[in-house]
């Protein structure tokens, strides 16, 4: 089990906060492709799907047909050109979702390998709440934390202290 050695800060963080929120007894659809996370939300009793590795700013199909009752996007938002798409059509009830927030000092991260590893957005905390509301959210809880590295440097000291990861818990709106 993950409890006593998560192999990242963000892992313990993320865990903590979707315990505190869903129950495991409500299937989840994670977007993204299955990845580590997706293995410790399962040892802890979670029944997750995933997507499929599709362009969800293009192909939102298994996002809108999808019967699960909370969406998980760890890390995912900031990879689409318009996130709103698929924040506004899901179906789910309950969201989980979190974001790389923008440093002052530093640049939007982008793969030098994988041209499809690059954040076309790095939200301050005030735009992923605005966008969220837009496409029709309720933010219930949130949550940040920082993100040390072990470096030298000016760069590695303010990531000590400085919020790099925004968590929220949101549930739909519903209009009549």
């Amino acid at each position: 089990m993950y409890e006593t050695h998560f192999p990242k800060k963000r892992y313990k963080n993320t865990l903590s906060f979707l315990r505190k929120h869903i129950d495991t007894s409500q299937p989840i659809l994670d977007l993204g492709v299955e990845n580590p996370f997706t293995q410790i939300m399962r040892d802890h009793g979670y029944t997750v799907a995933n997507t499929q590795g599709e362009d969800l700013d293009v192909n939102i199909e298994e996002v809108i047909t999808s019967d699960a009752v909370v969406v998980t996007a760890f890390e995912i938002f900031e990879h689409l050109l318009a996130p709103f798409n698929v924040l506004s059509q899901m179906k789910a009830e309950k969201l989980v979702a979190s974001v790389p927030l923008r440093l002052w000092f530093s640049k939007a991260y982008r793969s030098k390998t994988d041209e499809w590893d690059r954040h076309y957005h790095e939200f301050e905390v005030w735009q992923f709440n605005w966008l969220l509301e837009k496409a029709g959210w309720k933010i219930v809880d949130h949550a940040t934390w920082a993100h040390p590295v072990n470096k030298i440097g000016v760069r590695p000291i303010l990531r000590l202290f400085t919020p790099r990861y925004y968590i929220v818990y949101a549930e739909r709106i519903r209009t009549a």
